[in-house]
């Protein structure tokens, strides 16, 4: 029996009326209608065949929902998610615009629909991928979004420091990996073998410092996740997840110990560029488990601290007293209770998802509320507002 459509709602109608596909991971699809938002199931990856078919069911439920005809159907950039197949076309059938919405947009887009904020904000939209605008895989992310019915309106402004990916997707589920590329950056890739192949193998560990040095199946990541991945691996805590997150689990686990026995242990750190302090891990590793958990400490607060520290900067630059949280990171409370704290010290604002949660399953709301936002301005794709640091998409 399958699961049947719910409903939320928002505090102010959406300008258009947009069904939105969704994300690849933890796929679910939503109708934007006034400000009812109509929910699909969760259908899983559409990496599984059941979860493809079940995407195409929804849509169809959630169409004979919709007041009136369509005004844009809202998918991810990736032009080989079957989402995104779907989305096209549904806006071919529909005679409708197909927008694409940056993923990192839309999970900002989620606070912003759900909250009504009136103004510009400063959005960290953190998690584990997500194609970029530039074609790069982003995942760390310090935006600028206007507000309300602008929200179409967006920069990049800045971002974690991109890590390579030694083997390509192989490094997601490989924290290792992360972990070896952190210290070819810092000039120790001699140290890749001695310390790796005995959990992995020689031929691994040299294989892998081999594509380093060449820049073979490097692709490089601003990612957030891929960076507790590192730290993971660089502290010995996981050399392969068994399922998704699972490192950064256990290293948010780790913090979660340490903080609990030392409520005020702090870290200034202001640096968009962690590799310093992963250097501090990797002597750790091997000191037992009490310095495996103050290092995930120390982690957690350089995270927050360099994000905090960049996020405030922006604010006052750009004008605005407003941050958005999005992205799977923040399901991390030690992340999200010390970036957040930190912020509001400062006196900011901040906004985090409540209904449809801060992860991908929730992201079909801030495709849909900026399509509808782009609908609204008469435009068919959200409009990157050019930086002098990045190049404008037209």
């Amino acid at each position: 029996m399958r699961a049947a459509i719910t409903t939320t709602r928002l505090p102010r109608p959406a300008p258009a009326r947009v069904l939105a596909c969704g994300a690849y991971l933890k796929n679910r699809a939503c109708l934007l209608d006034g400000d009812q938002v109509y929910w699909s199931p969760v259908h899983g990856d559409l990496g599984e065949a059941a979860s493809c078919v079940a995407l195409e069911h929804s849509v169809e439920l959630l169409l004979a929902r919709a007041s009136g005809p369509l005004q844009a159907v809202a998918h991810d950039l990736h032009p080989d998610f079957h989402s995104t197949r779907v989305a096209l076309a549904l806006a071919q059938q529909w005679q409708v615009p197909a927008i694409g919405v940056q993923h990192h947009h839309a999970h900002i887009g989620v606070a912003l629909a759900e909250h009504a904020v009136a103004g510009p904000v400063i959005g960290l939209a953190l998690d584990g991928v997500g194609l970029g605008d530039d074609g790069s895989a982003w995942g760390g992310e310090l935006l600028w979004v206007n507000g309300v019915a602008a929200t179409q309106q967006w920069q990049r402004l800045d971002h974690l420091v991109p890590l390579p990916m030694p083997g390509a997707d192989a490094a997601a589920r490989e924290p290792w990996r992360l972990a070896a590329a952190v210290l070819f950056s810092l000039g120790r890739g001699d140290e890749i073998e001695a310390r790796f192949a005995p959990h992995v193998g020689v031929t691994a560990a040299r294989g892998v410092h081999t594509l380093l040095q060449r820049d073979l199946q490097c692709p490089r990541s601003s990612s957030a996740g891929r960076w507790f991945d590192a730290a993971a691996g660089a502290l010995g805590l996981s050399v392969r997840q068994a399922f998704e997150a699972e490192a950064a689990m256990m290293l948010e686990a780790r913090a979660r110990e340490w903080l609990q026995i030392n409520p005020e242990f702090t870290l200034p750190w202001t640096s968009l560029d962690l590799r310093p302090l992963l250097a501090e891990l990797f002597t750790l590793a091997g000191s037992g488990p009490q310095a495996q958990a103050r290092g995930a400490a120390l982690f957690h607060l350089a995270l927050a601290g360099g994000l905090a520290h960049h996020a405030i900067e922006l604010a006052h630059a750009h004008g605005t007293r407003s941050v958005v949280l999005g992205g799977g990171c923040f399901v991390n409370q030690v992340l999200a209770d010390r970036l957040g704290a930190a912020l509001r010290r400062a006196g900011l604002a901040v906004f985090e998802p409540h209904g449809a949660g801060c992860g991908d399953a929730g992201l079909a709301l801030g495709q849909a509320w900026i399509a509808a936002c782009a609908v609204r301005v008469g435009g068919t794709a959200p409009r990157w507002e050019a930086t002098p640091a990045f190049a404008a998409e037209t």
